[in-house]
């Protein structure tokens, strides 16, 4: 099983075995306390794995546990760990709290002699949120979820991902992010956060040229106001737009071409 690892002062990392081409190398749950702090409080749990989540139990004693966003990698241990540690679990989505209310949007938790202000930053997810992370002796930290990830970019995921709201998601973190470490879901931590954040929105205008090109080449009009998709056009722009891509993740390159689409043609 993999070890607790300190990352900063407050936070420790620890990651579940779970790789796979949409997981990297695992999920990271993290384990936030200020030094002499007497509880602490885990950001998403991870998988369903027995052993990972008596290992975030015995970091504690938990008094919290938080949810960056709904997907099973994240959330599928969320209901054991509550069972496990008797803290509650709170999330932007109902349907992951066990215990606890939702989060609010702005809401600042004081906690394992922390604060922790809960950013939400919609795009990967309609649920995704980002933790900003502070205390009066050390330098903040973001936790970002999928919203940022340590390597590679995220998927805008269906049914609920928004490329509209994912660039304005980008435009908070990057508020917040000049010099700052960011705590991804996947992945390594991120030294500057404010410099990634640049580099993704780089990366997805660019993506954003090659399927307006695309489109062209296939002699699709997107209309001034807005308009349908038209049918069969998504599976043509990833044969057009991805055809470098691992057949593993062509799914996954699929869901980012219709959210794409779906912000080329919405109206504006």
């Amino acid at each position: 099983m993999n070890a607790l690892t300190p990352v900063t002062p407050f936070a420790a990392v620890l990651r579940a075995d779970n790789p796979g081409p949409m997981t990297l190398d695992g999920t990271r749950s993290y384990v936030l306390r200020a030094p002499g702090a007497g509880t602490t409080v885990v950001v998403d749990p991870g998988p369903d794995d027995d052993a990972h989540l008596r290992a975030l139990a015995d970091a504690g004693p938990v008094g919290l546990v938080l949810v960056t966003h709904r997907h099973g990698d994240h959330t599928a241990g969320a209901a054991r760990l509550h069972e496990l540690t008797g803290a509650p679990v709170r999330a932007a989505d109902v349907a992951h709290c066990h215990g606890g209310d939702e989060l609010r949007p702005g809401e600042a938790i004081e906690a394992a002699g922390l604060r922790i202000e809960v950013v939400p930053t919609p795009g990967h997810t309609a649920d995704s949120v980002s933790f900003h992370v502070t205390t009066p002796a050390e330098p903040p930290v973001v936790v970002t979820g999928d919203t940022v990830l340590g390597e590679g970019t995220t998927v805008i995921s269906e049914p609920d991902g928004s490329l509209g709201d994912y660039l304005a998601s980008l435009d908070v973190l990057e508020q917040l992010g000049d010099g700052v470490q960011g705590l991804p879901g996947h992945g390594p931590v991120v030294h500057d956060l404010g410099d990634r954040v640049r580099q993704y929105r780089a990366h997805r205008l660019e993506r954003l040229e090659q399927v307006r090109a695309a489109l062209r080449s296939l002699g699709v009009e997107v209309p001034d106001g807005g308009g349908p998709v038209p049918e069969g056009v998504a599976e043509r722009v990833v044969e057009a737009v991805y055809d470098d891509v691992d057949e593993s993740v062509l799914p996954a390159a699929r869901q980012s071409v219709v959210a794409q689409l779906a912000y080329l043609f919405s109206p504006r």
